[in-house]
């Protein structure tokens, strides 16, 4: 793959199974600091990062590169992976999240007690949280005022294969409707910046859809991210930017359990972002309405996925994604190892999207989780709208191999991996050894082992004092040899 650096930033639901432990909002706390303070997997922020979002003590940096923080808004356990360069060591960084969060609960004694789950909706409570895909991009300005038209098709499209499947839909409307099943946050910060807080109501006239967050997507682009969701989120700190690169923060996308989903997801969009930077996408792929169309394919029963295009006419979505392929392939072909893997999944997943989806269920989340579905259905005699089905939806992103159905699949080899559990209980402690993440991980453990307790760390560097830092602006960097002189100290 073209060198570029990729992270995915998860927001985990929280189930409380006895509420004499406590609300979930204390949970998330408690499992937070338990990861600081007592397992010492990292070093916890005693600086605020952000007053309004990340105070001090809200979360902190992992020895493996990674983060894990209580998101502020909507109070939510997040891990974001550390930077990464591969395909696959991002995957196994993602699901080392899951594992090390898990782990953390078992640790507290609460297994079977709270659970975690890696999904993306609250049927019924009307809430979605994200799965956040950042990219580094090359030269912003054009980018942002051309490239996302190019961009912007795939994107609502790929859900074809990316989603991961929920049951029903949500409809939203105004926040006073008798039907709002969703009550709203109780604290100052979830309506910062918020100028339209919307309501939601249970919508039943879809029974199963493709995507868990497109019925919550309002904009295209927007920086406000909670009542006025984007499929791009601009961003623009400064620990990401370098030379001429810039973050681009995908806001639309969900949590996949599937490892072959997930690297499918990320290695078909980081080349479509290669096309994009060389100004190669065929001006063929062009929609009018992004989100209409996000929320179409989605929703579509008979899976034909139509799209339209700017240039008149209609196209499958199967089809658009073949002309992002076949350019791909004209460009990237035989570039490398992970390369040539993308391409050769990308085309033989869509080959199989067009003959039967059903088919795919060794490998994408949707397909997956519907054929395990509807064998339930057909085993109970019950239709599309037995409430049970919310539930099975949902245990299918539960994170605890014991108990989650999609590690059922998995232990009885239905689902396909790609990487190896040594891959992944690696990266529970070692960050990938190509980007800055390793540096920032050495350092951590050097000021562990000081005892050191006034510190600044954040992506972009190690703060000691006035005098003493470790500035780490280029994440293509691994800045060892400065934190060998930390350690010399």
């Amino acid at each position: 793959m073209a060198d570029r650096i990729v992270g995915i930033e998860t927001e985990f639901g929280c189930l409380v199974h006895d509420r004499s432990i406590g609300r979930p909002e204390m949970v998330v706390e408690a499992v937070k600091d338990h990861a600081f303070y007592e397992m010492g997997l990292g070093l916890i922020d005693v600086h605020a990062r952000n007053y309004a979002f990340e105070p001090a003590r809200s979360g902190g940096f992992l020895a493996n590169g990674a983060r894990l923080y209580v998101d502020e808004v909507g109070s939510h356990e997040e891990y974001a992976t550390p930077e990464c360069r591969n395909l696959f060591d991002l995957v196994a960084h993602d699901r080392a999240g899951r594992a090390l969060l898990q782990s953390v609960v078992n640790a507290l004694g609460w297994q079977g007690v709270v659970s975690f789950h890696n999904n993306s909706i609250d049927h019924f409570g009307g809430h979605t949280f994200g799965c956040h895909e950042n990219y580094l991009v090359t030269g912003e300005d054009r980018f942002f005022r051309e490239g996302l038209n190019d961009l912007l098709p795939f994107l609502v499209t790929r859900q074809i294969f990316a989603g991961v499947g929920r049951v029903g839909g949500h409809r939203l409307t105004r926040q006073r409707s008798n039907k709002n099943v969703m009550s709203v946050g109780e604290y100052e910060v979830d309506y910062v910046w918020v100028d339209n807080i919307y309501g939601v109501e249970l919508d039943d006239s879809v029974p199963y859809q493709l995507s868990q967050r497109a019925d919550h997507i309002l904009r295209a682009v927007s920086s406000r991210v909670r009542f006025n969701r984007a499929i791009i989120n601009p961003k623009r700190e400064s620990f990401y930017d370098f030379s001429d690169h810039q973050r681009l923060h995908l806001l639309y996308g969900e949590a996949n359990m599937s490892e072959y989903a997930l690297a499918l997801k990320v290695g078909t969009t980081w080349l479509v972002l290669d096309l994009v930077e060389m100004g190669a996408v065929p001006p063929e792929v062009r929609i009018p309405d992004a989100l209409g169309t996000l929320k179409s394919v989605s929703r579509d029963q008979t899976w034909k996925w139509p799209v339209e295009r700017s240039e008149g006419g209609s196209i499958g979505a199967v089809d658009l994604q073949r002309l992002y392929l076949e350019a791909a392939r004209t460009y990237f072909s035989g570039r490398d190892e992970q390369t040539d893997w993308v391409l050769r999944e990308w085309e033989e997943t869509l080959d199989a999207l067009e003959r039967d989806p059903m088919i795919l269920a060794d490998r994408l989340d949707w397909v997956a989780k519907r054929s395990m579905l509807e064998a339930y259905m057909a085993d109970q005699h019950i239709g599309w709208n037995d409430d049970t089905l919310h539930s099975l939806d949902m245990e299918y992103h539960n994170i605890d191999p014991e108990s989650g159905l999609y590690y059922g699949l998995e232990q009885e080899g239905a689902m396909r991996r790609v990487v190896a559990d040594s891959d992944v209980t690696a990266a529970l402690e070692t960050p990938p050894q190509n980007t800055r993440a390793k540096g920032r991980g050495a350092a951590i453990r050097a000021l562990q082992a000081r005892g050191t307790a006034e510190y600044i760390i954040d992506w972009d560097g190690v703060y000691l004092s006035r005098e003493r830092a470790i500035h780490m602006h280029d994440p293509f960097e691994t800045y060892m040899r400065d934190v060998e002189s930390l350690s010399e100290e």
